[in-house]
């Protein structure tokens, strides 16, 4: 594993290569995290970067305990890739572009009736469902660009020659909700294994869990029904949780906070919208926690980014990348705000994974055309 695991204690670790970007507040997030009582093992991954008092790109173990507030306020946000059936030869982007701009950000109440589970209609937070959200999700097509195990691809049900629909989403305002009442009454303290409080948790949690998976469903059933094709799931991952887990013998929590699973098979690793995703098999590993990087990570904070960039770039130019694939956002500040030069290159964390021994590269997928919103509040 060379020295891609970076020891920063005995409970505390990062995984990174020489060139791969990491803040010092990031640490320093990491280091607080791992003094929380009960807490065992916190590891950062290559896409790690700070968040709102705790970072992100991070896994944590813990025992008698574990903390909601670790998973945040997007419970079972994750990724899911479907194959859909557009073949890759000259696709037509002004066709498609054309057709996705008009998809509304939210689906229509009808639309929602007629696809919608009957215990997911009296749900509060229903008119969200089929609807990508703001900051860093989105629905994506892709192109397989690379294919390094066939064997596995193939299984996988992966077909080079048809376009792929990735789409990153969780559980829009539910999630949120659930935070908050928790915080609301519990502080940021956790809570003990067993207790009423825990089990009451938990059982949101798993609801939220299910509420993202369908939602990411209703969106990649709304976008393929838009460009009138068909698509089917290859995989689904959720990569903010709290699970029970083994870790070195002990039993406890792991919490995943930005963090992809490495014990549910392939997973996709996506860059930023102007760049590749990778479609990963994961090695399990004490190490990192049973767990892989999400993404690219953030390299500048939100709040920076307009100004880095609106000189040099326009929101027109930013809807143009350079692998020439498109990007679709109404929102002015938040093209800007996920612009690629405002993440990490995936390339180095990537590299750091496969000299960590974490993961075996499957394929490479190039961005076509990618769809974002700035997730407001439904109509």
């Amino acid at each position: 594993m060379g020295n891609f695991i970076r020891p920063l204690s005995e409970r505390v670790s990062y995984i990174a290569s020489d060139d791969t970007w990491i803040e010092s507040n990031a640490i320093q997030q990491l280091n607080t995290t791992a003094s929380l009582p009960d807490m065992v093992q916190v590891v950062g991954m290559p896409d790690l970067h700070p968040g709102r008092g705790y970072p992100v790109g991070a896994a944590f173990f813990s025992v008698n305990r574990f903390y909601p507030a670790l998973v945040g306020n997007d419970i079972g946000c994750g990724m899911g890739l479907w194959q859909t059936t557009i073949q890759t030869k000259r696709p037509n982007l002004d066709k498609l572009e054309k057709s996705i701009s008009r998809m509304r950000d939210f689906a229509s109440s009808e639309w929602l009736q007629q696809h919608l589970p009957d215990e997911m209609m009296n749900s509060p937070f229903s008119d969200a469902l089929g609807s990508v959200g703001g900051g860093n999700h989105f629905a994506e097509l892709q192109q397989v660009d690379q294919v390094y195990h066939p064997d596995i691809t193939n299984q996988l049900g992966l077909i080079p020659q048809q376009l792929q629909l990735l789409v990153h989403s969780g559980s829009r305002g539910l999630g949120q909700a659930i935070l908050r009442r928790h915080v609301e009454r519990f502080n940021h303290g956790g809570v003990i294994t067993g207790s009423p409080e825990a089990k009451e948790y938990l059982n949101e949690h798993h609801q939220a869990l299910s509420f993202a998976e369908l939602n990411r469903r209703l969106i990649a059933q709304r976008l393929l029904e838009q460009i009138k094709t068909t698509g089917e799931c290859l995989l689904d991952i959720n990569h903010n949780l709290v699970e029970a887990a083994q870790i070195n013998g002990a039993n406890g929590w792991l919490h995943r906070k930005g963090a992809s699973p490495a014990n549910k098979g392939p997973v996709i690793i996506p860059g930023s919208r102007g760049n590749y995703s990778y479609l990963v098999m994961p090695t399990l590993s004490d190490i990192s926690l049973h767990s892989l990087a999400h993404g690219a990570g953030r390299k500048w904070m939100r709040t920076e980014c307009k100004g880095r960039l609106s000189e040099r770039f326009s929101p027109i130019q930013l809807s143009r990348t350079e692998l020439g694939s498109r990007v679709i956002c109404q929102d002015r500040q938040l093209i800007y705000e996920e612009a690629p030069q405002a993440y990490k290159s995936i390339e180095t964390v990537i590299d750091s994974m496969v000299g960590a021994g974490l993961i075996k590269i499957l394929a490479r997928l190039k961005p076509v055309l990618t769809y974002k919103t700035s997730g407001g509040k439904s109509e």
